[in-house]
């Protein structure tokens, strides 16, 4: 019997390829930004490994912004960062 592939996603953080279930979805739909934990919310969607490192990186080196095509304010960040503090590991 075959084994399932895996479906992999980069993160936009550490731009590393991973299991698309170790990744955390953030999704862009109608300007709004929200954390997507099961992965099929609609709009536009990035994945982001579930650490500050990566979230810090990715804010910094504006891969969010770019990869979501849209502006992220700073209290729009801020809101994901503490979002994402229940989902690190």
């Amino acid at each position: 019997m075959k084994d399932k592939k895996v479906p992999m996603r980069r993160c936009v953080g550490c731009m590393e390829s991973k299991p698309k279930s170790d990744l955390i979805r953030i999704a862009s739909y109608e300007g709004a930004l929200t954390i997507d934990p099961s992965g099929k919310a609609k709009g536009r969607g990035v994945y982001i490994c579930p650490s500050r490192e990566c979230l810090d990186a990715a804010y910094s080196n504006n891969r969010l912004r770019k990869s979501l095509k849209t502006n992220i304010d700073g209290d729009t960040m801020k809101q994901l960062f503490s979002q994402l503090e229940g989902y690190e590991r």
